[in-house]
């Protein structure tokens, strides 16, 4: 899978709600996880998309996807090192510059899906954060995915 290193969809989903520190655990009510729930599907088929408009973007600037995902993962890590000619290293950045962009035009779109939802964008990323440290509440999101 494209940048599964990364986990776009961890990264978009993170990318949202990593705006903001954790906060004291607040109750979650059903609906709530509900409406989390149905908006997090959404952002699934968002990730899709983006990863099918990503793996675009790398062919189209000429590059092969594996070799842009060594190319990322040493520049992400400063303990990684990978030669790349010029001509890479060129293709690389307007990668990076369109997937900037892309990624712009996604958290637009994610935002405007949760306002639909039903709850605030601030409501949506303080669930968030929670799930990241609340197993019981990561088992009512499983169990209403699943339903």
């Amino acid at each position: 899978m494209i940048l599964s290193k990364m986990k776009m969809l961890g990264l978009l989903f993170f990318m949202m709600i990593g705006t903001t520190t954790l906060t004291a655990q607040t109750d979650v009510s059903d609906q709530e996880i509900e409406k989390f729930a149905v908006t997090f599907q959404k952002m699934r088929m968002i990730n899709q998309e983006a990863q099918q408009e990503l793996s675009k973007v790398i062919t189209d600037e000429g590059m092969e996807i594996n070799r842009f995902n060594t190319i990322h993962q040493a520049q992400m890590d400063p303990e990684k090192n990978v030669e790349m000619s010029k001509e890479e290293e060129k293709k690389y950045r307007e990668v990076i510059e369109e997937l900037n962009s892309m990624q712009a035009e996604f958290r637009q779109e994610i935002e405007e899906m949760v306002e639909e939802s039903g709850l605030s964008f601030e409501r949506y990323e303080e669930i968030g954060n929670q799930l990241q440290k609340d197993p019981e509440l990561q088992e009512r999101l499983r169990e209403e995915l699943t339903n």
